[in-house]
């Protein structure tokens, strides 16, 4: 593994490389990059990306120095922990190895953007929901001091590994163990509460370990395309109001990570109630702000890819599970550049998804950063700034 104190150069490379992206400005942000070494957080290793969905371990102490090092001050998340036990010193062979990735050394670009968004001020204590590999844990430390920052991760042996990380460069925090949606109460109240993973719900717990007037900053949603990073302040009343303050794609927290739906997706879609032509193409889902605004408008759903057993062309659908619910996308019978939905079930999925994207289209397409939220103990609310059209107002009641 590369020693520390020879990466100063790397640092300050990439601290520059930060700054210039924009995803650095303050000079107190600066110094930590320059300050905090990221390569004791990748230990033992981490596993780096193969076609059709492999990973290849590569391990710190049998990768020369240099090379270590060039990996660890790149601008990229670096994967290390597969299927919720699997680091990369316990692969049996070098062989890259298919896998879902549970924790990971988030890019440094989106770590500094977080950051500074949180805008922590001196003196104050913030909570961080995810320890990962404790490399965000360890700039917080920096800026704020050790006895400030409180994190926590569900994990035992990401959370271990995270510690013995962040005493070894010489931070004794305060590193739990347990679900992060319930934060830490004996710590509580904090000024600021951050999340490194996504949820598809702020938990009211967090506003309640929140003081009046600080800060909860977190990724909302549940697909793996479409996420947008909230920020809410927390009022006196018990409420916490902000809005989305752009796109964002995390690790699900794993209290909230939906199944995946699986099996034979013919037999979901065996049987239809009614069939038409789109009047929005399902492509629109890939663009980012649609995704989210399809996500408030049908929470429960997945949008999942898929080829028959024949090897035709890709379909997509909507499932809902939960309501037994479906849409299912194809080619029109005679113009294969015109769509057909498919639709069964008490829901109507399609059909709540396109009305909402055709008066998002007629209010001007805004980007994400125009939804806003108000969070309360019994519901979410969310609506978009600028426009009364009942279809962009949704509540998510808490049951």
């Amino acid at each position: 593994m590369t020693d520390p104190t020879t990466t100063t150069a790397e640092r300050r490379a990439l601290a520059a490389r930060l700054a210039q992206s924009g995803a650095l400005r303050a000079p107190a942000w600066r110094q930590a990059v320059e300050s905090v070494p990221r390569e004791p957080f990748l230990h033992p290793g981490v596993f780096l990306p193969e076609p059709r969905g492999r990973w290849r371990p590569v391990l710190a102490d049998r990768t020369p120095e240099p090379e270590w090092a060039q990996l660890a001050y790149s601008n990229q998340s670096l994967v290390t922990q597969l299927d919720g036990c699997l680091t990369p010193d316990q692969a049996t062979a070098p062989e890259p190895m298919p896998g879902v990735p549970t924790s990971s050394s988030t890019e440094p670009a989106l770590v500094l953007r977080m950051l500074e968004s949180l805008e922590v001020e001196e003196g104050q204590e913030v909570l961080e929901i995810g320890t990962g590999t404790g490399y965000s844990t360890a700039l917080l430390c920096h800026r704020l001091g050790e006895d400030n920052v409180t994190t926590v991760d569900v994990d035992p042996g990401v959370a271990r590994r995270a510690d013995d990380a962040l005493e070894s460069i010489g931070f004794s925090t305060w590193t739990v163990t347990g679900d992060g949606l319930l934060g830490h109460p004996p710590r509580a109240p904090y000024d600021r509460v951050i999340a490194t993973c996504a949820v598809r719900r702020v938990p009211y717990t967090w506003v309640r370990q929140t003081r009046p007037g600080g800060v909860i900053l977190t990724t909302l949603g549940s697909w793996p395309h479409g996420g947008g990073l909230a920020k809410v302040t927390v009022g006196a009343d018990g409420t916490a109001e902000g809005w989305i303050v752009g796109p964002v794609s995390f690790m699900h927290a794993r209290a909230q990570a939906q199944p995946p739906v699986t099996g034979d997706l013919a037999a979901r879609a065996a049987y239809a109630d009614c069939e038409r032509e789109v009047r929005v193409p399902p492509t629109v889902l890939e663009e980012w702000t649609p995704a989210f605004l399809a996500q408030l408008t049908v929470p429960e759903a997945q949008r999942v890819h898929a080829r028959t057993a024949e090897g035709e062309q890709q379909r997509t659908y909507l499932f809902d599970p939960g309501r037994e619910s479906f849409a299912e996308f194809a080619p029109g019978p005679r113009n294969a550049a015109r769509r057909t939905v498919r639709q069964g079930g008490p829901i109507r999925l399609w059909d709540q998804v396109e009305e909402v994207l055709l008066a998002w289209r007629d209010a001007g397409s805004p980007g994400i950063d125009a939804v806003r939220l108000r969070v309360t103990e019994t519901a979410h609310h969310y609506w978009l700034d600028g426009t009364s059209a009942p279809s962009l107002r949704w509540e998510h009641a808490l049951r």
